[in-house]
């Protein structure tokens, strides 16, 4: 929101007086997808690190979220009911400043036609699950930002091979792309088939423009010309993509690796799994195919899962993979359970998961195999399930000042301080197409994939060890 002295000094630069109105437009986020917006802050790792660290930039993080989170409420024309994360303190202070924003100092500008049931917006923290953006993706979108990165809906290639001038840097939007829209949340199985039947469909459009006959023939080519040039555009991007993708797949042995992450982040509730897991990614850290941020990401994600139940286990794989990396930081797996162990969460990450388990397995058995690399469900799943039922506990999401939710809300937005993922957006927009009479939005800091993720721990734990405020 533009302040008064911002007008004042607009005002008194226009000395031609040639400004004839000032228009405010909220804007003040990237929409990534329909359901899907980021704020692409840059010093993200803030959120992690305590308010007496440093005090001026968390406020800065603090403002640019609540700016963010304003604007998008001023676009949508709501003003919501807001609750947050209650083991959170970074969730509880945006969740405040966004209320008193929205109830006192702006409370004029949020004053819209009121809905029966206001929509709710919840605030958490990306800590709650580490284990979503640590995992290795096999959906298209999220896979190509997972493997190569997704900046604003633009995919830099410059550096693989020769490519010509136009593919250095392609858009993936569902928005202008009907063979991405289509397939952006499809596994990577699929991908190829379906690339495989687009290339067809090109070829037989290509042969039949082969029969130029006659004036008329050439002119009909040239009126069709555009979207031939479209067409053929977006074939070989996505040829580009998925060619690329399996390169990395085969040279990082990420099959090998993501099978054994999918089952640590899925099935390790059985009695004295944790031992049959630590041989396993013992075994992987002894792989010299395997690359230092497989090996270190493995790690976490043991480590995440049998924090209390296996210490033995868990320093034999700290020395293993010290001595296996030597890039890999000391205590960053320390640092990581420090920032989002299991006391630190709000609800069990891995709670029900047995019970879960048996009641899914059955469903394979009636669908047929389900596929062992997308099992995982980001918690956030959970979460939105919970909100549709009406079973989100006041305890540990509680409300904000005195404005309850009467009833079930129909617009909910979900804002993960810290970042969102594309397997979470993937969930979102699932769940929004299965008309549970919710729409869920889904926004955060930036959006993720590991490499981001780890960097951002990485920068926390660098200023942590260095500020004599943090013990």
């Amino acid at each position: 929101m533009l302040k008064d002295t911002q007008i004042h000094i607009l005002a008194d630069s226009d000395e031609q007086e040639v400004v004839q109105q000032v228009q405010e437009f909220y804007a003040d986020f990237v929409a990534i997808d329909t359901y899907h917006f980021a704020l692409n802050v840059p010093s993200n790792h803030i959120y992690m690190l305590p308010a007496v660290v440093d005090p001026s930039n968390l406020q800065h993080f603090c403002d640019r979220v609540v700016d963010g989170i304003a604007a998008i409420f001023l676009a949508l024309k709501r003003r919501p009911i807001i609750r947050y994360q209650r083991t959170s303190d970074i969730a509880k202070r945006i969740a405040q400043e966004t209320a008193k924003l929205m109830y006192q100092q702006e409370s004029g500008l949020f004053d819209f036609r009121r809905t029966e049931i206001s929509p709710l917006l919840l605030v958490v923290d990306r800590r709650d699950d580490p284990v979503t953006p640590l995992l290795n993706q096999w959906t298209y979108q999220a896979m190509v930002h997972e493997l190569i990165g997704i900046q604003d809906n633009k995919v830099d290639l410059r550096n693989i091979g020769k490519l010509p001038q136009d593919q250095q840097e392609v858009v993936l939007s569902s928005e202008q792309d009907a063979f991405f829209k289509a397939n952006m949340y499809e596994n990577f199985g699929d991908i190829g088939m379906n690339i495989k039947q687009l290339v067809d469909e090109f070829q037989q459009i290509a042969k039949s423009n082969q029969n130029i006959q006659t004036i008329e023939d050439m002119a009909k080519f040239v009126d069709n010309y555009p979207e031939y040039r479209k067409m053929q555009g977006n074939v070989s991007k996505h040829v580009t993509l998925v060619t690329e993708m399996s390169k990395i797949v085969e040279e990082r042995k990420l099959m090998l690796v993501s099978q054994t992450e999918q089952d640590l982040a899925c099935n390790g509730g059985q009695v004295a799994a944790f031992e049959v897991f630590s041989k396993a990614v013992t075994n992987l850290l002894s792989n010299e195919r395997i690359s230092d941020i497989d090996r270190l990401r493995l790690v976490m994600l043991y480590a995440l899962r049998y924090e209390k139940e296996s210490p033995v286990q868990l320093m034999q794989l700290f020395n293993k993979l010290a001595s296996q990396s030597p890039k890999y930081k000391p205590g960053l797996v320390q640092f990581l359970l420090k920032q989002a162990g299991v006391d630190k969460r709000t609800g069990d990450l891995y709670g029900n998961w047995d019970l879960l388990n048996i009641a899914r397995n059955m469903a394979r058995g009636l669908k047929g195999v389900e596929n062992v690399y997308t099992q995982h469900q980001p918690l956030l799943f959970q979460t939105m399930e919970s909100i549709s039922k009406g079973r989100l506990k006041d305890v540990d999401y509680p409300f904000v000042g005195n404005h309850f939710q009467q009833g079930r809300p129909q617009e909910v937005v979900i804002f993960i301080v810290g970042g969102t993922t594309y397997e979470e957006s993937r969930s979102v927009a699932l769940l929004n197409a299965s008309n549970s009479g919710i729409r869920f939005i889904l926004g955060g800091s930036v959006v993720l994939n590991s490499k981001r993720f780890l960097k951002d721990l990485e920068e926390a734990q660098r200023i942590a060890r260095s500020s004599p405020a943090v013990v």
